[in-house]
C-alpha cells in the first residue's frame, strides 16, 4: 500500500509539472536583436532600450502587422522588420505626411532618406509606408492592425491643442478588437509635468488618459526602461541626457565649455513603458 501510494503520489506530481505552461523564447526576435545589419548606434543603447523585454512585454509575435509611428533613427524598425520578414508580418512605419501642403522640406526630405535605407528586401522584407501626422488620413483600413508601436513621441503632440487627441483616435481606429497599443516616452513623474510635456516629460497619468479617453483601456505597466537617475531637472530638458547630448538651447550654436559629466552619468531618460488594449 505505501508503494502504491508513493507511485500515485509521484504520478501526481508528474501531472502537475507537465500541466505548468512553458514559455519558449523568441528565436526570431533574438536574431533580429542580434542581427549584424543593425547600426554600431542603435546597437549601443540596447542597454538602456530593453528591445527584447520590451517588445515581448508588448506582446509581439509572429506573423502580425505592426505600425510603428514617428520611427526617428530607426532604432525599432531596425529590428521590428526583419522580424516581420522572418515570421510572416507585416511592418507598417507612419512618418512625414506627404499629404500635407504644410510639410517642410526637411521633413520630405527626411522620409526620403528613410525608405531609401529599408528598401532592401532581402534584409526588411517588404516595409510598408503611411503618412502619419496631425492632419493626416487613417493609418490603415479600421481594425487592420495588431500591435500599434509609439517610443518617445507622445511628448511632441500634448504640446499641440487637439493633435493627441486626434493621433491616439487614429490608433483605435486602425486597431483589431483586441489589439495593441504599445507605448514609451519619458517619465515625470514623482515631478510635475512642465507645460504639457514642453521639457519632454509626461506624467504618466497624462498618457494614461489620453489613451482612455480615445477608447483604451490600461493592460499593464512595467519598469523595464526605468532609470531613478533621472533627476528630471535638466538645463534643456530632456534633451540634455543622451542620446541627444544638448548643450545649449534649441536653435542656437552648441556649447563647447558645457559640462556635461553628470548628464552623461545619468544616463537616458526614466521611462513608462505601458500597454494598453483595445476592447474586443
Amino acid at each position: 500500500m505505501t508503494c502504491r501510494r508513493h507511485l500515485l503520489l509521484f504520478a501526481a506530481a508528474t501531472l502537475c509539472l507537465s500541466a505548468t505552461p512553458v514559455f519558449a523564447a523568441d528565436a526570431a526576435l533574438q536574431a533580429a536583436i542580434a542581427s549584424p545589419d543593425r547600426t554600431p548606434a542603435n546597437v549601443a543603447r540596447d542597454g538602456a532600450r530593453h528591445p527584447y523585454d520590451s517588445l515581448t512585454f508588448w506582446g509581439l509575435k509572429p506573423k502580425q502587422t505592426v505600425i510603428e509611428v514617428s520611427p526617428g533613427g530607426g532604432y525599432w524598425t531596425e529590428i521590428l522588420a526583419p522580424y516581420a520578414k522572418a515570421t510572416g508580418g507585416v511592418y507598417v512605419a507612419g512618418v512625414a505626411d506627404l499629404a500635407n501642403p504644410k510639410i517642410s522640406d526637411g521633413a520630405r526630405k527626411g522620409r526620403a532618406n528613410f525608405e531609401m535605407r529599408f528598401m532592401d528586401p532581402a534584409k526588411y522584407g517588404t516595409v510598408r509606408f503611411v503618412n502619419f501626422g496631425p492632419v493626416a488620413g487613417p493609418l490603415g483600413a479600421a481594425g487592420s492592425a495588431d500591435l500599434v508601436l509609439t517610443a518617445r513621441n507622445v511628448h511632441n503632440w500634448t504640446v499641440q491643442p487637439g493633435v493627441a487627441d486626434k493621433i491616439f483616435a487614429d490608433f483605435f481606429a486602425v486597431l483589431k478588437p483586441g489589439g495593441i497599443l504599445a507605448i514609451e516616452d519619458h517619465r515625470a513623474d514623482p515631478k510635475s509635468e512642465s507645460d504639457k510635456g514642453a521639457d519632454g516629460y509626461l506624467a504618466t497619468a497624462t498618457v494614461v488618459a489620453l489613451a482612455e479617453k480615445a477608447g483604451f483601456k490600461l493592460d499593464a505597466s512595467s519598469e523595464i526602461n526605468a532609470n531613478p537617475k533621472d533627476t528630471k531637472d535638466h538645463p534643456f530638458g530632456v534633451w540634455t541626457l543622451p542620446p541627444t547630448r544638448q548643450t545649449a538651447p534649441s536653435g542656437q550654436p552648441a556649447d563647447p565649455a558645457f559640462d556635461r559629466t553628470k548628464y552623461d552619468a545619468i544616463g537616458e531618460s526614466d521611462r513608462m513603458t505601458l500597454r494598453f488594449r483595445k476592447p474586443g
